[in-house]
């Protein structure tokens, strides 16, 4: 998920807490925690500074995000709330258990997938059925938040119910995906999905032999193919990874990827990001000499 969808999961759980009576360092400490809990995994974007070998795309969404380290970051928030709030409290451990636990398992939905079990299995889990920005999370999250400050009802209740929902749409959104990648499976040697930002529309991403075919369907409408792309396979990519670390960074993080091998470029780019003739996931090098 994104930043903000991360940011308003830490203030909905902080939201989720009965704060009657409560002093104000305890809950300046469970805000800390939750919304820092929420955020915590991303902190491998720092590894951009020091990537010189093209490896941040194996990075992001890596170890920082093993369903193992869980309980490290939890304990982190734990001794940083006795630090700087002086409070020694149980709560702050599993709120920020709980925290981490919503974003490394939301990230598992979307597209660019995460390193869920790393580092024990190094491959990238994703089941595209969440688009990585869902307007739905946030309508949720905004209606829950008017209903507390317009309503009598409790906003720890409110705010519980909420996650409620967005663990319904998630599970809604999920079931119309399997159903799609179900039908689809024999008809590729690979397959995956992206979540569009219309919810039930997916990009069913299929390889077979040298194409690739991108297709826009949902379990309400018939199919509609978009983009019909030729891989080229059998080119001879070591002077690309030679020269473009990143190019073999992506060939391993992606799922499959499509091969360029034209006039003037060597490249390859991941399909379940192609839109408008091409992917923003695009490493290549000119033929000219040219790196990019």
């Amino acid at each position: 998920m994104d930043s903000i969808t991360h940011t308003l999961f830490g203030l909905a759980l902080y939201g989720t807490i009965n704060k009657e009576g409560m002093e104000k360092p305890m809950k300046r400490a469970l805000l800390v925690t939750a919304v820092g809990g929420s955020q915590i995994p991303d902190i491998d974007v720092i590894s951009q500074l020091w990537d010189t070998e093209g490896m941040y795309q194996m990075w992001h969404r890596g170890i920082t995000h093993s369903i193992f380290l869980v309980p490290i970051w939890a304990l982190l928030f734990y001794f940083v709330s006795r630090l700087l709030f002086r409070v020694r409290d149980a709560r702050i451990f599993w709120l920020a258990l709980l925290a981490v636990f919503i974003h490394d398992t939301s990230d598992l939905f979307n597209a660019w997938g995460t390193g869920y079990l790393e580092p024990f299995w190094p491959t990238r889990i994703t089941f595209g059925t969440i688009p990585i920005v869902d307007f739905i999370i946030w309508f949720i999250l905004l209606v829950a938040f008017i209903i507390t400050k317009r309503s009598r009802f409790s906003p720890h209740l409110v705010y519980k119910w909420a996650f409620v929902c967005i663990v319904l749409h998630v599970f809604v959104q999920s079931a119309q995906g399997y159903a799609l990648y179900q039908a689809y499976k024999t008809k590729y040697e690979q397959l995956t999905l992206s979540a569009s930002f219309l919810p039930g529309h997916f990009s069913v991403i299929g390889k077979k032999e040298n194409v690739v075919e991108i297709t826009d369907d949902s379990i309400f409408s018939q199919p509609k193919l978009q983009y019909k792309l030729v891989s080229q396979e059998n080119a001879n990519l070591d002077k690309l990874f030679k020269e473009v670390p990143a190019a073999k960074t992506l060939s391993q993080w992606a799922p499959f990827v499509v091969v360029v091998d034209s006039e003037d470029r060597l490249g390859i780019y991941d399909p379940r990001f192609y839109r408008n003739g091409q992917s923003f996931l695009f490493e290549y090098l000119e033929k000219n000499g040219k790196v990019e």
